[in-house]
């Protein structure tokens, strides 16, 4: 399989504690799952984005001409990919590997950038007239300030998957219309546990939007996800993500400590809902983890890290616990 194809959901199975997959939740919320079922009866009628994406236009103060809802940022990343002529394509990682899968899957050439750790440094070839790159980047956490890569003749393209995870969206460009070549992509997978519904949505100049709508399948998001997605850009549930997220981010603090007590690397800086973490010279972690029930994103499918690297995915304060007597009890045997 193509490493850059791998993804968290390839780690998880029956029976294991799933730190693997960064979706908060199980299941969607009680009240967003009465949303869906409310839809069905609609389901005989083709459906139309058009008020989902005036949601997000007053969300993010933009013009709905500068939306479109996609089915999740994967289908955003393979619209880019067929849409866009880039003569020198820069994928910054390590960092979510669809974007380069979908460029390279439209026959272009991509190039990439490493960043060395801590991770926090994103500088690219002045010749570069695509960017893609994360904020938070996955799986660092790391928040970069990327309005800089911004200008005329070149596209930047955003992907904020998680900054609805960080409290107050620190850094966010979403409302950004005024600079050049910007896309922003989000997805409403990570708070909400809606991954099987696939929808997410981007924001860009009218003239890309049109350009991308061109090459977008007819009806590619059921009207059930553009209705979740108007009832998450609501007040109240904006509000709840707010707090959810303050509340991840006070865990992740938490465990963050418990790990680098016990000795394990954890790359600094993570804002997002997740750590990266390191047993030098240690592969074996991750499998021996599995086997004591608890299943963790490996890190070598992403560009510039080896097998010694892990992602774990911030939780509750149980399942952190869980992580730590796990690892305590293998750290204990080497």
């Amino acid at each position: 399989m193509d490493p850059l194809r791998h993804h968290g959901d390839a780690e998880t199975g029956p029976g294991l504690l799933d730190l693997a997959v960064n979706v908060r939740g199980s299941a969607p919320p009680a009240w967003l799952q009465q949303v869906l079922v409310d839809a069905v009866p609609r389901l005989a009628a083709y459906p139309s984005p058009d008020r989902a994406a005036a949601a997000v236009a007053a969300r993010h103060r933009r013009s709905p001409d500068e939306v479109l809802v996609t089915a999740g940022a994967a289908e955003a990343f393979v619209l880019l990919a067929r849409a866009l002529r880039p003569r020198h394509a820069v994928c910054v990682h390590p960092s979510f590997t669809e974007p380069e899968a979908a460029l390279r899957a439209a026959g272009h050439e991509v190039h990439r950038v490493v960043l060395d750790p801590p991770f926090d440094r994103v500088e690219v070839p002045h010749e570069a007239d695509l960017v893609v790159v994360g904020n938070p980047t996955n799986p660092t956490g790391v928040l970069h300030d990327l309005a800089p890569l911004c200008r005329p003749g070149r596209t930047t393209v955003v992907d904020e998957a998680f900054l609805d995870a960080v409290p107050g969206e620190p850094g966010s460009l979403a409302g950004r219309g005024d600079l050049p070549g910007l896309v922003v992509v989000r997805s409403l997978t990570k708070t909400w546990a809606l991954a099987g519904l696939r929808v997410g949505y981007l924001l860009a100049e009218p003239r890309t939007v049109r350009a991308l709508r061109e090459v977008q399948p007819l009806w590619s998001v059921s009207t059930p996800a553009l209705t979740a997605l108007e009832a998450c850009l609501t007040a109240p549930a904006l509000a709840e993500a707010e707090a959810a997220s303050a509340e991840v981010g006070q865990e992740r603090e938490r465990l963050e400590g418990l790990l680098r007590g016990l000795g394990v690397e954890v790359s600094p800086g993570s804002r997002a809902p997740f750590l990266l973490c390191r047993v030098a010279g240690r592969p074996e972690v991750r499998p021996r983890l599995r086997q004591l029930g608890i299943a963790v994103r490996r890190g070598d499918t992403f560009p510039g890290l080896g097998p010694d690297w892990f992602r774990v995915a911030v939780r509750d304060r149980r399942s952190s616990d869980r992580l730590v007597q796990a690892l305590w009890a293998l750290l204990a045997a080497f």
